[in-house]
């Protein structure tokens, strides 16, 4: 059967009402559904009619019942099985429901809604290459235009830029194109450019505001690009419409994260693994939100989980060494070691299993073979970098042209007039958690995350024109007005908003790389506090080598390149000490472990805060803490920390020599 039986009379107009009161009224479709099925028993429309019902309406075991009878008697009916998949899903059968979507789109391929659905599984289930491929199918099968018929054949295997070129000559044509413009935003974000896509999905969405499908890549794109309060505004539209879609809620649950919802994203994860309780990357998500919130051994037991799911996730074992306070048994050692051995990881796995693994041997005090590891992991990672040193030595080199003393002399009193923002900047691993930790116990001070938004506001301005100027940043700078400085002031206000959920009159951002925008905040916040997180070179940098980020910091794959970027940070932060006398405050890790009442009365006098006891007492502070140091910041302070690198000193020589003349003026600095 490749269609539905075709009724008459009055009972095609019953089942015609009917299947038109599904999207509007499903509780009354289901009841009209289930009159005619008792005037024409087992009648296929009218039982897939009430299948289709029960599921919109939150009954999907019964929907399940009712379908599966339907598919038994209407075995060919792609649409039955399509809607079985669903309501399998909704049920929380995920195995069950990607048969039943296969089964569909191996009867009618060009089902689009069928593969997207199939999509959506992989992707749960942590398959992003099929999750791709599904997706691309799903456009395919969207795709009416027979102009439109090669690009979509060319994204489906995988020919990339063919794909693109076609698509740009189409929209030459015919700008208008929403779904040509939908296409062309999936090959940007299979190429890794975000901003375009996001840009492209605008204007569809602009275009044709009820293309469901172009909303919900656009929801993923705008997470991909931190901008979560826009995602979350486009989840909810789509909730509307798919309120149990395993998915969405999954995306929202990570996009909650990022504002800062812990409770509601925990939630949300909760109810997603009661309908999905197989999906170790759910479960891996679960555990990371569940660490951030303070409940170490309930995250201890989601990355389990994960692992009894999927033993050859190393992702799992790399967040649960993560923890830092976490300790593996010799049988997860064996375990680790076993998957290793074996030939079938990938290579992301592979270096999550380094990494751990160089964690547990260390906690084992077993250092040769812990470096072995440590080394293997990022060997593995590095290649698949593009970075390049020379490219943050030749920024700090341009910065130290455009920020001198008279530069800033020359726009004194620019910015907006907020002094709530406390920044937090240096190298990672430095001690920037623990002072976060410090301030935020403070009753005036509200500790955030590394937030991202003064590096996406430099994104923006770097696409602006700057005429008669050096282009990049940051000589652009240079062309700023008054007025876009308070206006850049403002945004960044304005965007971190969300974060702030108490009535503290201030707030830290403790993103480390900010240290590269010191110039920018100048002229944007110029009353805004800065400090500066410092510790020594040969720690810092080691142990910097030693953490596997989930982002960014693509120098730390290498000892050489690690030692190069804190020279130049050195160098950097060295400039602005000459240019803004007084304008940072710096705290070196060695002096909190040492003296740590008398580092935090210099810090809350810089940030213009009596002192409060309260801050001593950080390790009580049970806030979310979203960095690897979470774990460590809830204990007291401990002096061990501080000489622990030289427990791999024997292999450190590469790294001591690359750091040169700045190791050895530390804690002072070199001339540069």
């Amino acid at each position: 059967m490749t269609s539905s039986p075709e009724p008459t009379g009055s009972l095609q107009t019953a089942l015609t009402h009917a299947a038109r009161l599904l999207e509007t009224h499903p509780a009354m479709a289901a009841l009209q559904a289930s009159e005619i099925l008792q005037v024409a028993p087992g009648h296929p429309v009218a039982s897939w009619v009430l299948g289709a019902a029960q599921r919109r309406t939150g009954d999907p075991g019964g929907a399940v019942e009712v379908l599966e009878r339907l598919v038994a008697m209407q075995p060919r009916w792609a649409k039955a099985h399509y809607e079985l998949g669903l309501a399998l899903a909704d049920n929380g059968r995920a195995d069950a429901a990607g048969e039943a979507l296969r089964r569909a789109v191996a009867l009618k391929p060009d089902m689009p809604d069928a593969w997207r659905a199939i999509g959506d599984l992989l992707m749960l289930a942590g398959d992003a290459p099929g999750a791709d491929a599904a997706y691309a199918r799903h456009i395919k099968a969207s795709t009416q235009d027979p102009r439109l018929l090669a690009p979509a054949a060319a994204l489906v295997e995988g020919r990339i830029a063919q794909a693109e070129s076609l698509l740009r000559a189409h929209l030459k044509q015919f700008p208008t194109d929403v779904a040509a413009l939908r296409m062309l935003a999936e090959v940007a974000a299979r190429l890794g450019r975000n901003a375009d896509a996001e840009v492209l999905l605008e204007s569809c969405l602009e275009l044709a505001p009820g293309f469901h499908a172009a909303r919900h890549q656009y929801a993923l794109v705008l997470q991909r690009r931190n901008k979560p309060v826009a995602a979350l505004r486009e989840i909810n539209k789509l909730e509307t419409l798919e309120p149990r879609n395993a998915m969405l809620r999954n995306l929202k649950a990570v996009v909650l994260v990022k504002v800062g919802e812990y409770a509601e994203s925990l939630e949300l994860y909760a109810e997603v693994l009661r309908a999905e309780p197989r999906h170790p990357k759910i479960w891996l998500s679960y555990g990371h939100t569940l660490a951030t919130a303070g409940r170490d051994q309930e995250s201890i037991a989601a990355y389990r989980r994960s692992i009894e799911l999927q033993p050859g996730l190393g992702e799992a074992y790399w967040s649960l060494a993560n923890l830092k306070t976490f300790r593996f048994s010799d049988v997860e050692q064996r375990a680790m070691q076993t998957q290793l051995a074996g030939t079938d990881l990938t290579t992301e796995s592979r270096v999550h299993f380094e990494f751990a693994l160089g964690k547990a041997l260390e906690d084992a005090r077993r250092y040769a073979e812990s470096f072995e590891h440590y080394v293997r992991a990022n060997e593995l990672r590095r290649p698949h970098l593009n970075y390049h040193a020379g490219d943050v030595s030749d920024f700090v080199r341009r910065s130290k042209q455009v920020l001198s003393r008279e530069f800033f002399s020359a726009r004194a009193g620019w910015g907006a007039p907020h002094a709530d923002p406390i920044f937090i900047v240096g190298m990672p691993r430095a001690g920037s958690t623990l002072i976060e930790q410090i301030l935020s116990s403070h009753p005036e001070v509200e500790g955030t995350m590394e937030l991202p938004d003064l590096t996406m506001i430099v994104e923006t301005l770097s696409g602006k024109p700057v005429p008669n100027r050096e282009p990049s940043y940051p000589g652009l700078l240079q062309s700023l007005t008054p007025e876009d400085c308070r206006r850049l002031g403002e945004d960044y206000v304005e965007r971190t908003r969300v974060q702030r959920k108490t009535p503290r009159p201030f707030f830290v951002d403790k993103m480390p790389n900010n240290f590269s925008h010191i110039g920018l905040l100048q002229l944007a916040l110029p009353h805004a506090k800065i400090i500066d997180a410092r510790r020594h070179p040969m720690a810092c940098c080691f142990s910097v080598f030693k953490q596997h980020f989930a982002e960014g910091h693509r120098y730390s794959y290498s000892l050489e390149d690690t030692a190069r970027y804190y020279r130049d940070y050195v160098e950097l932060m060295d400039h602005v000490d000459r240019a803004l006398p007084q304008r940072v405050h710096r705290v070196f890790y060695e002096d909190v472990i040492a003296d740590p009442e008398a580092e935090v009365r210099r810090l809350l006098s810089y940030c213009g805060l009596p002192f409060d006891g309260a801050c001593m007492r950080f390790h009580e502070n049970d806030r979310p803490v979203r960095t690897a140091s979470a774990q460590q910041v809830r204990q007291p302070l401990y002096r061990e920390g501080v000489e622990h690198w030289r427990c791999y000193e024997a292999w450190l020589a590469p790294l001591e020599h690359a750091l040169g003349e700045v190791l050895a003026a530390y804690p002072g600095t070199p001339a540069f």
